[in-house]
């Protein structure tokens, strides 16, 4: 006979939650963590260490990932906070305006402690039960605020390239079903899907050719768009190339807008390429990963006008509604249209449960485990409010207007979106009369100096084969002051290297 082992013997029973010395342990724990983030983050306004990446990698390489017998998360800390915390960038420094990375807000933070420590897994309702209906109610206020129509519903996701991928995989195959009658399900793509094209402007997200390469059709089935001088989609080539498709024989089954560019933050002509879509009977999706924050803008929101009339959209929280990475959500005009992706299994999401009030938010996911994200949200829109988060996205658009506005009149820089619609302007030093090459050379130049010495992280670009500089306006702490610094340090460092290279 098997004696029962009391787990309160074992020195691991302080490391699970379901005893008092588990208690005491977490709470400690989370001071000492608590503590060296604040340390980090407590007067540094430098958005980076300025250490290159060879330097981590070297320090980094020194430490063993294990130990035999475990160590004590003081210890653990410290040296989480030397070399990782650290050398990590600050997405909280105001000089952070590099990439699509924002800071993010507290109450979000908070509920990253509450996700980590309940561990819900939103795949079955019976592991993950309340968080199952949070999840619910979050995406029918989503579909709500964009304008979906009743039937309208949707289910978090990691990010815009799962979103996007999702929103690509459900046109595929409602189209194959409506021309072609195929389940691909069950019975795989038909010979003929080599004639499938996807449409999209020349600036849309790398992940629709990403997309229609893991969705069998191969990058060759993405159609780019040319854009127009604020680099939207020009509805004019995409008229040509649906008659050139139709002269060629190939099948258009979705068109994909772009609500906010990488780049430069511009927004597709929603309204007319929703016309184009319904004409051409086709799937019109919306990339907002970027943009759909604009659905809580006082305003701005006018800007996305047209997205209510999608069939899927894209729309990440880990941008503009300020929450840790990773959160996002991908919404579908009509229920119905998750029936291309539900599968069923006995032992997880049995179709008998779904009549006793059991919900299984895996029948609209690609994924299955996946984390309780919605509470990041929840708990961020109801201590900030609409009001501030209104105010915030407003803010920082405004800001993107003065600063182009700045930049362009200052001698010697280049703006080319002097108009942004959303937060982004790319720029150059643009010093006259240098060649494109040296000029080149002296952004990429400036770019990394920034970086190595904490001033500043702004991130480099290139439109029509030259080197620009981006400005990515999230953060509602930056101001025009700061902008002005990373000006002056931009000239003082563009003269001190074209001194160097002559």
């Amino acid at each position: 006979m098997i004696e029962t082992i009391n787990k309160t013997d074992f020195a691991y029973s302080q490391m699970f939650l379901n005893n008092e010395e588990g208690f005491n342990n977490y709470s400690q724990s989370l001071k000492i963590i608590e503590k060296k983030l604040t340390n980090f983050l407590k007067g540094n306004h430098s958005p980076y260490s300025g250490k290159k990446p060879y330097e981590i990698e070297a320090r980094l390489s020194g430490l063993p990932p294990a130990s035999l017998k475990g160590e004590t998360l003081e210890a653990v800390a410290d040296e989480l906070a030397e070399f990782v915390i650290n050398d990590s960038i600050n997405v909280h420094s105001p000089a952070c305006i590099g990439h699509l990375h924002c800071p993010t807000l507290i109450p979000a933070v908070a509920a990253e402690m509450v996700i980590g420590t309940l561990n819900q897994s939103m795949d079955s309702w019976d592991q993950s039960s309340a968080a199952t209906f949070v999840e619910e109610r979050l995406i029918d206020w989503l579909c709500s605020q964009v304008g979906l129509p009743e039937q309208a519903d949707g289910i978090f996701t990691s990010g815009g390239t799962q979103s996007n991928y999702m929103g690509l995989l459900l046109a595929r195959d409602a189209f194959c079903k409506k021309f072609w009658g195929v389940d691909v399900q069950q019975h795989g793509l038909p010979v003929e899907a080599n004639k499938l094209r996807i449409l999209c402007s020349e600036a849309a997200h790398f992940t629709v050719r990403k997309s229609a390469a893991q969705l069998g059709l191969g990058e060759q089935a993405v159609i780019t768009i040319k854009t127009d001088a604020n680099h939207r989609l020009s509805i004019d080539e995409l008229n040509h190339q649906m008659l050139l498709l139709e002269k060629q024989g190939l099948l258009p089954f979705a068109i994909v807008a772009t609500c906010g560019t990488t780049d430069f933050g511009s927004i597709d002509p929603l309204h007319e390429l929703s016309e184009a879509a319904r004409k051409n009977g086709i799937w019109l999706h919306v990339d907002a990963a970027y943009g759909g924050a604009i659905i809580l803008s006082k305003d701005y929101k006018d800007l996305i006008s047209g997205i209510e009339r999608a069939d899927s959209i894209t729309v990440d929280f880990h941008k503009l509604f300020y929450q840790p990475i990773s959160c996002g959500a991908f919404l579908v005009s009509d229920s119905n249209s998750f029936q291309y992706i539900q599968h069923h299994a006995d032992y997880l999401n049995p179709q008998e449960d779904e009549a006793e009030g059991m919900v299984h938010l895996v029948n609209k996911s690609v994924q299955t485990t996946r984390r309780f994200d919605a509470l990041k949200l929840w708990m961020s829109l109801k201590v900030v409010g609409l009001e501030t988060f209104a105010e915030m996205i407003d803010y920082t658009c405004h800001l993107a207007r003065e600063v182009a506005v700045k930049i362009d009149k200052e001698e010697g820089f280049t703006v080319l979106n002097k108009a942004p619609e959303l937060n982004a302007v790319v720029f150059r030093y643009n010093p006259e009369g240098e060649s494109d090459q040296l000029v080149n050379l002296l952004n990429k130049q400036i770019q990394q100096e920034l970086l190595k010495s904490g001033r500043a992280f702004l991130a480099k670009t290139r439109f029509e084969g030259q080197v620009y500089l981006k400005m990515t306006l999230l953060n509602p702490m930056t101001r025009i002051e700061h902008i002005e610094d990373i000006l002056d340090e931009i000239r003082v460092l563009g003269e001190m290297f074209k001194m160097m290279e002559e």
